[in-house]
């Protein structure tokens, strides 16, 4: 990954922040942005960039600053997210509620932090892409895109993350540019470990995410997985690496999320 710049949303904490320290190591010029940034737990080496992924202006003057400094982008990887916030709202858990009685702020913030974030980071990434006829856009989202997973909000908003793939790959494609949606397992993130509910022997590090990023951009027929969905476990199989444990996660389906 050595003289390849990379952009990671959301990277403060959890799986962004996981990306950006296995580019890092990768040997990648690292981008990181989000809205604590400034106080995220990274290597010195890693480029912190406060933005708020919701506001157009911040995002834009992000990647004017990437332009103007490094000149060029190779990967984007869009993790930037919200809707955890306030799981329980005026005093009660909401996340189960029909979609009727959920709250109306989760819609705007699981896609307008969510799949609007992604697609005007993308926007911008490509401007810089399509010139260069070279880049990878990873978009990462969760089976729940397939699969009811307790929240009718968070299943739209990760289908519609998942479709952003399938619409910018066929736009891309042409220039030399892929762009992948990525499937992580269980996250082993501070949020999930605190939780102390979840069986954790099949679990992934948030680094394993970075890697998996990494060997896309290596791969020199990236174009092969345009428009796909990409399952972080099954990367490691298919390209022959493994977690920072040593350990080689079993690849979730869609039966057993």
């Amino acid at each position: 990954m050595r003289d390849r710049v990379a952009l990671v949303t959301g990277a403060s904490r959890g799986v962004g922040r996981g990306v950006a320290i296995a580019l890092h190591r990768a040997g990648a010029s690292v981008w990181a942005t989000g809205r604590t940034i400034a106080s995220a737990d990274l290597p010195a080496g890693v480029t912190r960039v406060p933005c708020d992924h919701t506001s157009d202006s911040d995002v834009a003057a992000a990647f004017a600053k990437l332009a103007a400094t490094a000149g060029r982008l190779d990967v984007l990887v869009n993790n930037a997210w919200g809707g955890y916030e306030r799981m329980v709202d005026g005093g009660r858990f909401t996340w189960g509620d029909p979609f009727w009685e959920q709250p109306t702020w989760r819609w705007d913030a699981m896609l307008g932090a969510g799949a609007r974030a992604a697609f005007v980071a993308s926007a911008h990434a490509a401007r810089l892409m399509v010139p260069a006829r070279r880049g990878l856009i990873v978009n990462v989202s969760h089976w729940a895109a397939q699969k009811r997973i307790g929240n009718a909000l968070y299943g739209i908003a990760k289908a519609a993350t998942d479709r952003l793939t399938t619409e910018c790959a066929h736009e891309l494609a042409p220039h030399g540019v892929a762009v992948v949606t990525l499937y992580p397992g269980l996250v082993r993130t501070k949020a999930v470990l605190a939780a102390g509910v979840f069986d954790l022997s099949n679990s992934e590090s948030p680094e394993f995410q970075g890697r998996a990023v990494a060997a896309l951009a290596r791969d020199p027929d990236v174009l092969r997985h345009t428009g796909r969905v990409t399952v972080t476990a099954q990367l490691a199989l298919d390209y022959g690496f493994t977690d920072v444990d040593g350990k080689q996660p079993r690849p979730l389906t869609i039966e057993d999320t």
